[in-house]
């Protein structure tokens, strides 16, 4: 299994730190942005996950060190999030990525928890000439994609109390109607944080299963 480092990059004019999963030849570069709780193991292990498949995998600290490992305390996290500084750790992250000689000139994936989605989504249209797929795990962010170059791919549940079907209907039609490429998939019978093992009260294994296949197929067709 693959096992990855922590690593500094510049967030312009700051520091940014992020965990970096590498394969031995990488194919592609991904960005991974954590849902609220932080830079857990369960991100970082995804990380390993992805660069097992072949994918340089960096997932930057959005946070600054701290998780959260219950709602309540997630939520106070995300009430201290200054958006600007979340934003320079972002685009330090992806230009890190991109510096990388096996990377370099190539488009990048980034996938994005919840929170992370939203920046997910963001991204790809702070940073077209970047992106070049974005998958999103029950997050939503209906900005204006019309600068996007981006293909896209959303894991949702249909009776999520964090975000609507109304919600992911939006930001769909959003992506659609800026003539880019989605597929947003919804998972019967589940909640918000499906995917996350180390959530043991949200998390299905089969819809998990489901997404992490969808997600790997997207991936190589489009990276």
């Amino acid at each position: 299994m693959v096992k990855g480092r922590m690593v500094e990059f510049n967030a312009e004019g700051g520091q940014g730190k992020g965990y970096l999963a590498s394969p031995e030849e990488p194919r592609g570069g991904i960005l991974v942005l954590h849902a609220w709780w932080g830079l857990n193991d369960f991100f970082k292990s995804f990380s390993d996950r992805l660069a097992s498949q072949g994918y340089l995998a960096l997932a930057p600290d959005l946070h600054d060190g701290a998780v959260a490992t219950t709602v309540e305390e997630a939520k106070e996290l995300q009430s201290k999030i200054d958006d600007e500084r979340t934003k320079r750790i972002v685009i330090g992250a992806q230009e890190y990525l991109r510096s990388v000689p096996s990377i370099s000139g190539r488009k990048i994936g980034v996938i994005g928890f919840s929170m992370g989605a939203a920046w997910s989504l963001l991204l790809s249209t702070l940073k077209p000439e970047s992106v070049g797929a974005v998958v999103v795990f029950y997050g939503t962010y209906p900005v204006d994609f019309t600068k996007s170059e981006a293909s896209y791919l959303g894991h949702y549940s249909p009776d999520d109390e964090w975000e609507t079907p109304a919600d992911v209907r939006a930001t769909e039609e959003k992506i659609r109607g800026a003539g880019r490429e989605v597929t947003f998939h919804f998972y019967p019978g589940t909640k918000h944080w499906f995917f996350e093992e180390n959530r043991p009260v949200e998390y299905k294994r089969d819809a998990a299963d489901l997404a992490w296949k969808r997600t790997l197929e997207f991936l190589n067709s489009k990276l």
